[in-house]
């Protein structure tokens, strides 16, 4: 019996074999061939250990329905985005855990095109096929065949800058020990950078930190690589090497806001006046920045259904969020890592600027960064808040955002946990500070 549990809102997710077995992944790769009606399907996973059975269990659940399956292999999240959307298959599946400990597996789930499947818009109904068991084989059943798209992936990412303007640069990059150690030295190879490398070998078990570069106690590695090796920047990848993360020549930390408005920075110089989307928790600085290039910046929610959808819409060329997310419309408007490091690589070249003065360029305001409080009543706690603070500008486009001329601050609540998370910018530390105090403290009581 499958626990529906493990389905969230983005993806399929949970503890190896207690929550995730492959009885559970045959479940589920039966019920997605059911409920998508699909012929042609690319099935992908990432170095986790639990892989190679869960991807087993998933295609034979597919097949038994007749699918045609193409695995991939051991891939990154956005290279298997990009396998279906460059050779139309009508829908992807990933086995990945992304930036979960290594107990961790799951699936993402796209259709063609690489359109992401949510909780409404397929996933649910995924799940409650699957929690039935797995659907009796077809009469007619389906094939398997394998295929390598790496050398296809490298050549479509370097197609969005131009590789000649790239200098030699020097970089740090700590892979995690996941994919990122399969796809830099593809990518590279074609750029004159010199890449030391940390943590390459594909190892699930994550023998040297967890492939989590949200989390600083992750970045101490590359840091301490690019001070020692007086590198240009570090660049730090998630599990399945969708997210990415860098560091300045000093071993800085940048925020994913500031990443984002650097590709912003180097999207907008080929594509003049073009819509660009960041989420409400991206600095003021990012769209101050878009606008004073001639771009249009507009604000969105978080998480990638609505960032993708709104980019559609709008025929936005980029979105970035601050957790690390990058999302390309001539990507099949998925989200992809490497091409925003690419985008960045470019741009300190171009500039012939360090990181620093480029990050320094686009604002100075100070951020708190994202604090989680544990609240009884969330609910009754935002509301506390928007009667607190309602001398601010208050919009509720994703939580509750209270904004002043010198400082804002957004609070949103968790989709899985009891949690209100807090983000506070500030025109200056002290404002950021007193704003994040006065915050907290009607938040936690």
């Amino acid at each position: 019996m499958i626990n529906p549990a493990i389905f969230k809102a983005y993806d399929v997710r949970g503890v190896y074999p207690d929550e995730i077995d492959g009885e559970a992944a045959h479940a589920i790769g039966s019920a997605t061939a059911a409920h998508l009606g699909a012929s042609r399907i690319a099935v992908a996973r990432d170095m986790r250990l639990s892989g190679p059975e869960l991807a087993a269990e998933l295609i034979h659940g597919m097949v038994e329905q007749g699918v045609q399956v193409t695995d991939l292999g051991l891939c990154s999240t956005d290279e298997l985005y990009f396998a279906v959307g460059k050779f139309g298959y009508d829908a992807g599946v990933m086995v990945s855990a992304s930036h979960n400990p290594a107990n961790y597996n799951g699936f993402k789930f796209c259709r063609e095109n690489a359109i992401s499947i949510s909780s409404e818009t397929g996933l649910n109904a995924i799940r409650d096929i699957a929690v039935k068991g797995a659907l009796p084989p077809k009469a007619a059943l389906g094939t398997v065949h394998t295929r390598d798209v790496l050398a296809d992936f490298a050549k479509h990412v370097l197609g969005f800058i131009d590789v000649s303007a790239v200098r030699p640069l020097r970089l740090c990059v700590d892979a995690g020990n996941g994919m990122g150690g399969l796809i830099v030295p593809e990518v590279f190879k074609y750029l004159p950078c010199e890449v030391t490398p940390l943590f390459f070998d594909l190892d699930g078990s994550f023998p040297n930190h967890q492939a989590s570069p949200i989390e600083p106690e992750n970045m101490v590695d590359v840091q301490r690589a690019v001070r020692e090796q007086h590198a240009d920047l570090g660049v730090a990848f998630d599990g399945d090497a969708d997210r990415m993360f860098i560091t300045d020549e000093h071993g800085e930390l940048v925020g994913g806001d500031m990443v984002t408005a650097l590709v912003a920075k180097a999207l907008l110089a080929r594509n003049p006046g073009a819509t660009i989307l960041y989420n409400l928790i991206c600095s003021r600085s990012v769209p101050e920045m878009i606008t004073a290039l001639g771009g249009k910046a507009i604000r969105t929610r978080v998480g990638h259904s609505f960032i993708k959808a709104r980019m559609r819409e709008t025929n936005a060329i980029f979105g970035g969020e601050h957790s690390g997310h990058f999302y390309f419309r001539d990507n099949f408007y998925a989200d992809s890592g490497m091409i925003a490091l690419l985008s960045v690589l470019e741009l300190v070249s171009r500039e012939n600027k360090p990181v620093s003065e480029l990050v320094r360029s686009v604002g100075t305001r100070v951020r708190s960064g994202e604090i989680n409080s544990k609240v009884q009543d969330a609910q009754a706690r935002l509301q506390a808040i928007a009667e607190h603070f309602k001398d601010g500008e208050q919009d509720e486009l994703d939580g509750l955002t209270v904004q002043y001329k010198d400082w804002w601050f957004n609070v949103r609540l968790s989709n899985t946990e009891p949690l209100l998370r807090l983000n506070v910018e500030g025109d200056t530390r002290e404002l950021m500070e007193r704003g994040r105090d006065a915050a907290l403290a009607v938040i936690r009581g």
